[in-house]
């Protein structure tokens, strides 16, 4: 929304609110100061507030910019796949009873609107699928009926020996891979139900784009596609998301601008880009001044010069979730170096992967000598990361700590001291929700039991 790294704005829906001020700096906050009509649709994702609060509850309107916005049917917390379940939407539960081609059916109402009053508009609209649960729409149920998903070559926690044991220490692992189903007996059921739900995504987008051609908007409609995060679906035995690893953290990007000489052309760039560079971008394609100081970088370029390089490295945070699975990442090109700063009865650990050979991160080269120049430059561009967090987060919901606990120079016991109590306290949580007794810090315990359940 801001182009702004989560250190900087204080929001992570484990850490707090986005505060207002914050929010001005948005992309729809500041496309709707320049005339255009803005919509939202779907899972908004966290709360605003009038200031800072340690408070990350976005499950009341209350605390959702529906005001701000000209147009609205979104809703608060996880969202519901049942349209009759979701206030802003529930008009359109009788065609349309599951919310992905439902919240298709509401952005062609404010298109049509948007048309009618004669103004230019952004629409955002965020669905719920793929996330879990995996309760696709029956519309599509024999869209991959007969289809058999051949497993990634890191697929099962067999394949997770050689990674540290801080990433293996949160829920991804320790019961998600089991719990939602992952494992190898139900691994193609679950596969087929997750495809089904971005099928519909997919559908609903369609809808949208029909509606464009219908009113003959197609060709000055830009329309970008991206998610918030990847799906592990087994790699490394891990569930769910998070995590710094590739399935984790890729995104899919697709930018299609009708006005530029490419258009149509089906070309992918290699540029190293985030999710920070959504913002950005936006402003620029509607000629909106981009903020100064922001983190991201707009993508324009990109779209006339596939080739156009616009940065050299780009962190990935992990700053949710258990003590131990928390991590600082930094990827260039061709390169990922993952920092696990977490030492209790562990050693800190590094990770150093070769993402053009190894793109499915089997090979830990962090020890290997051969790379030794590699690393150290890794670490350097890490070490740059972590004084940029160190200048330039906010004072509150405990991002200053992160500036100390991602400093590789600090040792543990120094870090422990700063660590907050409530990142123990959730991997305590996590232990308890997989099953797992005793010595909570006893981790080749921790291990066999995790052992016993699933694949491995």
């Amino acid at each position: 929304m801001t182009g702004l790294y989560e250190y900087r704005t204080g929001c992570n829906f484990m850490h707090g609110s986005l505060s207002a001020d914050k929010y001005a700096l948005s992309y729809t906050e500041l496309l709707q100061k320049e005339g255009y009509r803005t919509g939202f649709a779907g899972k908004f994702g966290f709360a605003v507030t009038p200031e800072p609060t340690s408070s990350s509850d976005y499950d009341s309107y209350d605390l959702l910019p529906v005001e701000e916005f000209d147009w609205w049917a979104g809703g608060p917390g996880q969202t519901f796949y049942e349209t009759s379940n979701n206030k802003y939407i529930a008009v359109y539960a009788e065609e349309f009873p599951h919310s992905s081609r439902a919240y298709g059916a509401a952005a062609r109402d404010f298109i049509r609107e948007s048309v009618s009053l004669g103004k230019p508009f952004c629409l955002s609209v965020s669905f719920k699928a793929p996330h879990r649960p995996f309760t696709p729409d029956p519309v599509f149920d024999t869209v991959y009926k007969d289809v058999l998903f051949d497993k990634p070559p890191n697929y099962g926690r067999e394949k997770a020996r050689h990674l540290s044991a801080q990433g293996k220490l949160g829920r991804q692992y320790l019961n998600y891979f089991s719990s939602h189903k992952w494992d190898p007996e139900n691994y193609q059921e679950t596969m087929r139900k997750y495809f089904q739900l971005i099928y519909g995504a997919d559908y609903a987008v369609g809808m949208i784009r029909e509606e464009l051609n219908r009113l003959g908007i197609e060709d000055n409609t830009v329309i970008i596609f991206t998610s918030d995060n990847g799906y592990n679906c087994g790699s490394h035995g891990f569930g769910g998301k998070v995590l710094p690893y590739e399935e984790g953290s890729r995104a899919p990007l697709i930018i299609f601008d009708p006005r530029q000489r490419n258009s149509g052309k089906s070309l992918s760039s290699e540029t190293l880009t985030g999710n920070i560079d959504i913002a950005p971008t936006i402003l620029e394609i509607a000629g909106v001044p981009v903020p100064l100081g922001i983190d991201g970088k707009s993508l324009f370029p990109v779209l006339d010069n596939p080739g156009k390089k616009i940065r050299k490295t780009l962190p990935v945070i992990q700053a949710w979730g258990t003590a131990p699975s928390m991590a600082l990442a930094v990827v260039t090109e061709e390169w990922k170096y993952i920092y696990w700063y977490y030492g209790n009865k562990l050693d800190p650990a590094e990770e150093l992967f070769d993402l053009k050979n190894d793109p499915y991160e089997m090979v830990n080269l962090a020890d290997d000598k051969r790379y030794a120049r590699v690393l150290k430059k890794m670490r350097k561009y890490y070490d740059e990361e972590v004084q940029h967090w160190k200048e330039q987060t906010v004072l509150y919901n405990d991002y200053p700590c992160f500036g100390i606990l991602f400093d590789r120079f600090i040792n543990w016991d120094e870090k422990a001291q700063i660590l907050p109590q409530k990142f123990i306290e959730n991997y305590l949580d996590e232990l308890k929700n997989a099953n797992i007794e005793g010595d909570p810090f006893d981790y080749d315990n921790i291990f066999k039991q995790v052992e016993k359940t699933g694949d491995f």
